[in-house]
C-alpha cells in the first residue's frame, strides 16, 4: 500500500505543478469564501482515486473534494489533493499532496509530496519516517526560546476560533520564531524532518493531517489535542505536534488562552 500511496502522490503533486496558472475557475466552499477550491483540486483527487481503485477497489476514501466512499474493507484512505489551494491559486510554491491510510482507525502508511521541492515524506506504522528514502528525525530543540514554530489559520480566523489569534499573539515573544506557511501537511512534514520544533493549530480536518501525524509519530515525535489526549487525534480539530521535548512548554502557552 506504501508503494501506491507514494506513486499517486507523485502523480499528483506532477500534474499539479504542471498547471501552476492554468486555473480556469475558483469557487468558494459554501459559508466559507476564503476557502478555496478549483477544477485542479478536482482532478488531482480524481488521479489519485483512480489509482487507488486499481489496487484497491474494496478500500474506502475519504477525500477533501468528494467526500467519503465507502467500501468493504476496513482500510481507508484519508487524501487531499492540494493541500495549500490558496498557495496555489497565487502560484506561491508551497503546496503539498498528503495521502493517509487508516486500518480500524489508526493510520498506518502516510505520504506527503512536495512537487516544487520535489520532496516525499513516508511513514508506515512502526517502521519509522523517511524523506526520500532517508531516515528523518524530530529536532533536539530543548526549550521554546529556541524553537521555530509553525501554525496555520483557519478559513474562518476573523470569527477568531478557540481564541486563534490569541494563541499567535503568545507565542510571538516566547519563541525564537513563528512561520505561517499555508499547508499544514508541509508543517507535519516538516517537524518530522526537524526543520520545525513545534506546530499548532486549530480547526484540521482529518485530510489535512491523516498522514502528517504519523510521520510525526514515526520520526520520533509527539501529537495531541490541546487538552494533551492523543486519543481520536485524526479526527479532533485541535493538533498540537512537537519534537516531544517542548510539547509541554507549547501547551502550557496554549492553555494559558483557553482553559482546557
Amino acid at each position: 500500500m506504501l508503494n501506491i500511496a507514494k506513486e499517486a502522490a507523485v502523480e499528483a503533486g506532477k500534474f499539479l505543478k504542471a498547471n501552476v496558472g492554468k486555473v480556469k475557475n475558483i469557487e468558494r466552499k459554501i459559508g466559507q469564501e476564503t476557502n478555496l477550491v478549483t477544477e485542479i483540486d478536482r482532478q488531482s483527487e480524481a488521479l489519485i482515486i483512480k489509482k487507488i481503485k486499481e489496487h484497491f477497489p474494496e478500500h474506502s476514501i475519504l477525500g477533501e473534494e468528494s467526500g467519503a466512499n465507502a467500501g468493504t474493507s476496513d482500510y481507508r484512505w484519508i487524501i487531499d489533493p492540494l493541500d495549500g489551494t490558496t498557495n496555489y491559486t497565487h502560484a506561491l510554491p508551497i503546496y503539498s499532496v498528503t495521502i493517509g491510510i487508516e486500518f480500524k482507525g489508526e493510520i498506518i502508511v502516510g505520504a506527503i509530496y512536495d512537487p516544487n521541492a520535489d520532496e516525499l515524506f513516508t511513514a508506515e506504522k512502526g517502521k519509522g519516517a523517511f524523506l526520500n528514502g532517508r531516515k528523518i528525525s524530530v529536532s533536539t530543540t530543548e526549550t521554546l526560546i529556541n524553537a521555530l514554530v509553525v501554525t496555520g489559520f483557519p478559513y474562518n480566523v476573523k470569527d477568531n476560533p478557540e481564541n486563534v489569534i490569541e494563541h499567535f499573539i503568545n507565542f510571538l515573544p516566547v519563541a525564537q520564531g513563528v512561520r505561517r506557511l499555508g499547508s499544514a501537511a508541509i508543517d507535519l512534514a516538516y517537524i518530522a524532518s526537524g526543520r520545525f520544533d513545534g506546530y499548532w493549530e486549530v480547526t484540521l480536518q482529518p485530510w489535512d493531517k491523516a498522514a502528517g501525524i504519523l510521520l510525526v509519530k514515526e520520526a520520533g515525535g509527539k501529537v495531541t489535542n490541546f487538552s494533551n489526549d492523543n486519543s481520536d487525534i485524526i479526527y479532533n480539530p485541535n493538533t498540537l505536534a512537537t519534537n516531544g521535548i517542548i510539547h509541554d512548554q507549547m501547551l502550557k502557552i496554549i492553555q494559558q488562552v483557553k482553559k482546557i
